[in-house]
C-alpha cells in the first residue's frame, strides 16, 4: 500500500492548473460507444479510473489510445455488449456504458459495480431509466442482463436527481427514435458537458443544468473532438489547502460558476477569492479565523457538493466554533473522522450528521484513506497539522487526483509519495 508522507505548517504560494475533470471524462468516454468515427478527447487526466475506462472500451473491442493528456478512440470495432466483470468491480463508472452499449448494439450485460465504500448506490435508478426507452432487462447469474429491439423516446421521471443515472439515460436517448424527456433530472455540470459532446455527435438535448432534459435521438451519430470541462472538485480541494494553510495562489482552469456554494462560505470567513477572468481564481488567505460557526448541508447540485464535504470539514477543523456538518446524500459518508480524531480533531458523528469543534491544533500521526475525498481531507488536515503525517491508501486518493504530491510541492508543501 503506497502512501503520502506530509510535514505540515507551510504556507502555499504559486500557480496550479486544475486537470479535466474525472467525473466528466468516464461518462465522455463511455458515450464514444455511440460514435461511427473516431473521436478525440482533450485534457483527460491520467488516473486509474480513466485507465480501467480505457481497458473496458478495449474489451468491447474499441481501439484507445493516449497521446500525452489526449484520448483517442476508435468505436468503430466495438462488438461485444459484455462489460468485463473484473473491470466492473473495479469502477463504479463502468455503469456507464450500459446505455451506450444498448443504443448501439441492442444488448448490454455487466455485474454490480465497485467504487468507494461511501454507502448504498444501487443501479435501479438506471435500469428504471433505460426500461423507459424499451429496454428488457433480467438477470442471469448475478448478472443483469438488457436487451432491447430499439430504443424509442419516452418521459423519464426520477425519484431522486441521481447524477449517473440522467448520464446513462441521455446517452441512451442520443440514439434512440424519437424525443425523450428527462424529468427531475441531475443539473451538475458534467451533466452539461456530456449533453454538449452528444451534441457534437449529432443528438439534439436542451436543458442540460436544469431538471428537466429534451433529447431527440439520431441513429446516425457522427464523430468529433472534445474537451473536457476543469475539475471543480479538484479545484477545490486546493482553495481549501490554502484557506486552512494560509498562502496566496491562482487556480487555472477553474470554472468560477461551477462552486457556487464553496465561494460564499469562503468569503464570509474572511478568506480573499478574486476572480481574475472565468476560469482563473486568485485565492489569499491568512490559515487565521475569528470564532464563527458554519453549517452545511449536502444536497444535489446547485447544494453543496458532497465530494467536497470531507474536505470543507478538514478546513473548519482551523476555524473557532462549533461547526455542523449534514450529509444528506451518502448514509456512509463520515468515515473521514475517526481518522481525523487520530490527527487530534475534536469531531463528534454519527452516521450523517457531525459536529467539528474547529480551532484546536493538528499533530501528525499514521492514518488511512478510506475513500478518494476522505483520503484528500486527510492530505488537507495534514497540511495544517505539526509534524509528520502518514497517509497509507496513496492509491485511493490517486484514483481522482493526477501527480497530487507533485503539484502540492510547487506550490511549497512538504509531501512526497512512496
Amino acid at each position: 500500500m503506497g502512501e503520502f508522507v506530509v510535514r505540515g505548517r507551510r504556507r502555499l504560494t504559486g500557480t496550479v492548473r486544475v486537470n479535466g475533470a474525472k467525473n466528466a471524462a468516464l461518462p465522455i468516454m463511455a458515450a464514444t460507444v455511440l460514435a461511427s468515427r473516431p473521436v478525440l478527447l482533450h485534457d483527460v487526466p491520467d488516473l486509474r479510473d480513466i485507465r480501467v475506462m480505457s481497458q473496458v472500451l478495449q474489451a468491447l473491442g474499441a481501439e484507445v489510445e493516449r497521446r500525452g493528456s489526449d484520448i483517442c478512440v476508435d468505436p468503430r470495432t466495438i462488438n461485444n455488449y459484455v462489460v468485463p466483470a473484473e473491470l466492473m468491480q473495479e469502477m463504479r463508472a463502468s455503469i456507464f456504458l450500459l446505455g451506450p452499449l444498448l443504443a448501439r448494439l441492442g444488448a448490454a450485460e455487466a455485474t454490480q459495480p465497485g467504487g468507494c465504500a461511501i454507502g448504498q448506490r444501487p443501479i435501479d435508478l438506471h435500469l428504471y431509466a433505460l426500461e423507459q426507452l424499451g429496454a428488457r432487462i433480467c438477470d442471469e447469474d448475478g448478472r443483469t442482463v438488457l436487451r432491447a429491439d430499439g430504443l424509442h423516446g419516452n418521459e423519464v421521471h426520477f425519484p431522486f436527481p441521481s447524477v449517473g443515472a440522467t448520464e446513462n439515460v441521455l446517452m441512451a436517448a442520443a440514439m434512440a427514435e424519437g424525443e425523450t424527456r428527462i424529468r427531475n433530472a441531475a443539473m451538475e455540470p458534467e451533466i452539461v458537458d456530456l449533453a454538449q459532446f452528444l451534441e457534437k455527435l449529432g443528438a439534439t438535448v436542451r436543458g442540460a443544468g436544469t431538471p428537466d432534459i429534451r433529447v431527440t435521438g439520431n441513429p446516425h451519430l457522427g464523430a468529433t473532438e472534445h474537451t473536457i470541462i476543469g475539475d471543480r472538485i479538484e479545484a477545490a480541494t486546493f482553495i481549501l489547502a490554502v484557506a486552512a494553510t494560509g498562502g496566496d495562489i491562482v487556480v487555472q482552469n477553474c470554472m468560477v460558476d461551477h462552486l457556487p456554494g464553496l465561494w460564499t462560505r469562503l468569503k464570509e470567513l474572511g478568506v480573499m477569492i478574486e476572480e481574475l477572468d472565468a476560469e482563473t481564481v486568485r485565492v489569499v488567505s491568512e490559515g487565521v479565523f475569528k470564532p464563527c460557526p458554519v453549517s452545511i448541508a449536502t444536497a444535489p447540485y446547485p447544494g453543496f457538493a458532497t465530494d467536497l464535504q470531507p474536505q470543507f470539514m478538514s478546513f473548519l477543523l482551523q476555524v473557532p466554533g462549533v461547526h455542523l456538518i449534514t450529509e444528506r446524500v451518502f448514509e456512509n459518508r463520515l468515515g473521514h473522522t475517526i481518522e481525523l480524531r487520530r490527527l487530534g480533531a475534536q469531531i463528534v458523528a454519527d452516521q450523517r450528521v457531525a459536529l467539528i469543534y474547529g480551532g484546536h491544533p493538528l499533530h501528525g500521526t499514521v492514518v488511512t484513506a478510506p475513500d478518494l475525498r476522505a483520503g484528500a481531507a486527510l492530505v488537507n488536515a495534514a497540511l495544517i497539522a505539526e509534524g509528520e503525517t502518514v497517509i497509507r491508501g496513496r492509491e485511493v486518493i490517486e484514483r481522482g487526483y493526477e501527480n497530487l504530491d507533485y503539484r502540492l510541492r510547487s506550490l511549497g508543501a512538504d509531501i512526497v509519495a512512496r
